[in-house]
């Protein structure tokens, strides 16, 4: 929420894109819990991968989150496994439509998952998907003027300028689950 919060804190009528795919019910409940949590004056978008194709100039949004974003170019679920992407095909699929998304003048606040702070895992696709929220995760936070990391709900200053430029806030969550 804290996500939210800066983005109510910057514009009456922020926009919220969500990159998650919807896999079963009970995630279409989350999902549905999401959206009745915000206000009318948010203007919603779910969008899995192209993020470019929405038009957001001179708004304030909220994207929800890089992690499942990754998924999306991750794991193509019409594909057998020997012909999904590898690590690094897309990770490049996932920095140029995010250059291409960021071009905008906008203000963006991205939210993430810091899944890396945990033990390695035992599976090769588990560690492979780990690798490639990290890279793209620092690949945003690079570019952003702010980083926040939220612990325990506690937002903590990673990285600030003073002023906030189009591309403004990336927001992680070093919990399992969290309701940002």
């Amino acid at each position: 929420m804290y996500a939210e919060k800066l983005a109510l804190s910057l514009s009456d009528h922020p926009v919220y894109m969500a990159t998650a795919h919807i896999w079963d019910e009970e995630f279409r409940e989350r999902v549905t819990m999401h959206k009745k949590r915000r206000s009318s004056n948010w203007t919603n978008i779910e969008e899995e991968k192209h993020l470019s194709t929405h038009l957001i100039y001179y708004k304030v949004v909220v994207i929800d989150c890089i992690t499942l974003w990754c998924t999306n170019f991750f794991y193509d679920r019409n594909k057998p496994e020997q012909q999904q992407p590898t690590v690094d095909e897309a990770l490049e699929a996932i920095k140029k439509e995010f250059d291409k998304f960021t071009q905008q003048e906008a203000t963006f606040i991205f939210v993430t998952n810091e899944i890396g702070s945990g033990g390695v895992s035992d599976s090769i696709v588990q560690r492979r998907f780990t690798d490639l929220v990290g890279w793209m995760n620092q690949y945003v936070a690079r570019q952003a003027d702010d980083v926040v990391l939220m612990v325990s709900g506690i937002p903590v200053e990673i990285k600030s300028k003073a002023s906030l430029s189009p591309l403004s806030q990336m927001i992680t969550s070093a919990s399992t689950y969290s309701a940002e």
